[in-house]
């Protein structure tokens, strides 16, 4: 079903908003994006398997979720430490009404993380992303966010931060 100008707007400001929480590693923030029943899911190369069933870079449920937050925001998760510098670009956004108040939003994107850590590398992240959005006390909140990377079926660095 088509979503009207000014839901599209209000969608594409959400994900944008996702993105930049996410780029400055402002996890509290960020995870009041997220429903409850929230997952997190990196496909280890076929997009289209089931995520209980196939190998997954990650797939994290809520509860997992929560955890993987508070990790990065001790401070002392070494790959982590200093914290990536990152920006994302989202493009061609396509958004569709699912159902009364969810939608699913599909975007390509490219993370570029400069990885102080170590290496004091550059890594560049392409790929779609997937989201599934819910108004919940009205706000939109995130139940899916799947990220399809192009290199995902070949050697992929340490994921340590929120892709």
């Amino acid at each position: 079903m088509d979503v009207s100008e000014l839901e599209f707007r209000e969608l594409e400001r959400f994900i944008y908003r996702e993105a930049q929480l996410a780029d400055e590693s402002r996890y509290d923030e960020w995870e009041k994006l997220l429903a409850d029943d929230m997952q997190y899911w990196v496909p280890g190369g076929d997009d289209s398997a089931d995520p209980d069933f196939a190998v997954s870079i990650i797939n994290d449920n809520r509860s997992r979720l929560a955890t993987r937050l508070r990790q990065l925001m001790t401070g002392t998760r070494h790959s982590q430490v200093p914290k990536s510098k990152m920006r994302r670009l989202i493009s061609n956004i396509a958004a569709e009404k699912t159902g009364d108040g969810e939608y699913q939003v599909e975007a390509n994107f490219v993370v570029y993380e400069y990885q102080m850590q170590s290496t004091n590398q550059i890594n560049i992240w392409p790929g779609r992303v997937e989201y599934r959005l819910r108004r919940i006390a009205g706000d939109l909140k995130m139940s899916l966010k799947k990220i399809m990377l192009i290199h995902a079926g070949g050697n992929v660095p340490t994921l340590s931060f929120l892709i």
